[in-house]
């Protein structure tokens, strides 16, 4: 983390910015008294990190380790009444259950969950791990429980900027071209609320209603799209990048296993019957 501040330090002084930024944890107990923001763009980390969340605040990631749940509470809870969100999340954020489940539901009973861009593959280091990019907006004026009747979001629009595609890297750069269409689509207001259109069922753009997500047991992992590209890391022939590929399966395995041992050890032990 103090490499990262030095960096951030830097990078903005080479800009001309001579703001003050600070080197906190924003999931520890100080994370709570940063201001509520207008703005937040964010890649959070998704390895472990080195202690248990301990946010007093936090309700439904306390405890965790895993870095990008935390990462979207704290997200939701700073945002200021009309304040908008982009922020990167691994797949397994979409679709796992237990707390993961209970926080999409949080995101959309406290937010505007507009629109989610689903990231091609090789566009990060750990070249196992698929992204996306969450765009909300927070509605309520205070901090609901995932359960409560409040729906914030009515519909999610999904631009599959996935399946079909190469897989990008070094000898292949995601450039601001890819997303000439999603930006056109996306439409001129920040909030997402621009008038929008599904295409036909090849369209890279679709949306689900509320309903229809709570009909999947609110599982956000969706693709309607067929997958005709075969698997992108076929196609890779840099050696740095293979090895990068293979580093990304190793570690994302790695910390399936650890959370799985986690979960084992925090079980009750049951004695067997006589």
């Amino acid at each position: 983390m103090p490499d990262t501040h030095r960096l951030c330090v830097m990078n903005m002084l080479l800009h001309g910015i001579e703001s003050l930024v600070g080197c906190e944890d924003s999931c520890a107990p100080a994370g709570e008294a940063l201001g509520r923001a207008d703005v937040i763009l964010t890649n959070p980390p998704f390895n472990k990190m080195p202690s248990n969340v301990n946010r007093p605040d936090f309700t439904l990631t306390a405890g965790e380790r895993v870095g990008p749940m935390p990462f979207l509470e704290h997200a939701i809870r700073m945002l200021k009444p009309g304040g908008r969100c982009a922020i990167v999340m691994p797949d397994n954020i979409l679709f796992g259950d237990g707390s993961g489940t209970a926080l999409r539901r949080f995101l959309m009973v406290n937010c505007n969950l507009h629109t989610i861009l689903r990231l091609p593959t090789g566009i990060f280091y750990a070249q196992g791990v698929k992204t996306n990019v969450l765009f909300f907006t927070r509605v309520t004026d205070r901090i609901y429980p995932p359960d409560h009747a409040t729906q914030a979001t009515e519909a999610v629009w999904f631009y599959d900027l996935r399946t079909n595609m190469p897989s990008f890297g070094k000898t292949n750069a995601l450039t601001a071209a890819h997303f000439k269409e999603f930006d056109a689509l996306f439409g001129p207001d920040p909030l997402g609320g621009s008038a929008r259109e599904e295409g036909g069922e090849t369209n890279r753009w679709h949306k689900l209603t509320r309903e229809q997500i709570a009909a999947r047991g609110d599982n956000l992992d969706w693709t309607w799209l067929r997958d005709e590209s075969g698997d992108p890391e076929d196609q890779m022939t840099e050696p740095d990048e293979i090895a990068a590929a293979i580093i990304g399966h190793l570690r994302a395995a790695l910390e399936e296993i650890e959370g799985l041992a986690e979960e084992l050890d925090a079980a009750p032990m049951v004695e067997a019957a006589e």
